[in-house]
């Protein structure tokens, strides 16, 4: 099987490529390879290498920049899933396009199911719906394009909220945290084995046309945060955690606004894929031992 990846660079590409499976031949392609704001670089990636498969990793993820930089996030996100489909759908090969809770306003107060309709809220969200759309509109749900969302990404290299509170409990004695904004955080570990397990079976079994993956349980970002302070001292990459205090969304504004709630159900994933979620104060420690931070 062959596989072109894209967003090798990212904390998620990285997780990829080292938890690759033997045998399979992975061309990996970072920001300086591919430009994915380049459709035509995109359809050419892939009538260059004729891949079994395209993990679209790779995304404008920049959520408050993306308020001021629309096009260059509609060109990323949505523009190269539609690129790679189209140059797939004349070449032969599959597509596994990686996609987000932000999808959805936040608003039900219940897990969000896979087949639910889209309502981002801000621009990044709705670049990345876009992606989402053109996907289905060129593959429907015949299985050769595959959406997989996730949420709270976070993983031992990059920039992300678990090493960003990581630092800041080693740097701070006091630390306010956003607590009425809730979902799930994401391993980079656990989502690079749902990847790949995706694209193993997928030719021997009929797999959902939408799939939700995130680590199990629910959390504020309060939570995560208090949660890197004591497995951050427990694991002696810090002294003493922070004072973690709660405060709202309105307390810390930002440019673009965030769900309320984007929690995923991925019961159905979790069984087309046969894998167990890891809870995500487990996956984090995990994450945490693997860090590297200055």
């Amino acid at each position: 099987m062959k596989v072109l990846l894209t967003g090798a660079g990212g904390q998620l590409g990285q997780a990829l490529i080292a938890s690759a499976p033997e045998g399979l031949e992975l061309v990996a392609t970072s920001r300086q390879e591919l430009d994915l704001a380049d459709p035509e670089a995109c359809r050419d990636a892939v009538e260059q290498h004729q891949p079994n498969w395209v993990l679209n990793a790779g995304a404008y993820t920049a959520v408050d920049k993306a308020k001021s930089e629309p096009e260059l996030a509609h060109a990323v996100n949505a523009g190269a899933p539609e690129a790679f489909a189209r140059a797939l759908e004349q070449q032969g090969g599959r597509l596994l396009q990686i996609s987000t809770d932000f999808v959805f306003n936040g608003t039900q107060g219940t897990p969000y199911q896979p087949d639910q309709t889209r309502d981002p809220l801000g621009v990044y969200g709705a670049s990345k719906a876009a992606g989402e759309a053109a996907v289905q509109a060129i593959f429907g749900t015949g299985g050769r394009g595959l959406i997989l969302r996730t949420s709270w990404v976070i993983g031992p290299v990059g920039k992300n909220f678990a090493l960003t509170m990581l630092r800041l409990h080693r740097d701070r004695d006091q630390l306010g945290v956003v607590a009425d904004q809730v979902g799930c955080p994401t391993s980079t570990l656990n989502l690079a084995q749902a990847c790949w397990k995706t694209l193993q079976i997928a030719g021997d079994r009929d797999l959902p046309a939408v799939m939700h993956w995130s680590d199990a349980g629910a959390a504020s970002w309060y939570d995560v945060a208090v949660a890197v302070g004591q497995i951050g001292a427990d694991l002696g990459l810090i002294n003493k955690p922070a004072a973690v205090q709660a405060i709202t969304t309105a307390d810390y504004p930002t440019p673009a606004k965030r769900p309320a709630y984007s929690l995923l159900d991925c019961t159905a994933t979790r069984a087309a894929l046969d894998l167990n979620g890891e809870h995500w104060q487990q996956a984090l420690k995990a994450v945490l031992k693997q860090a590297k931070t200055p």
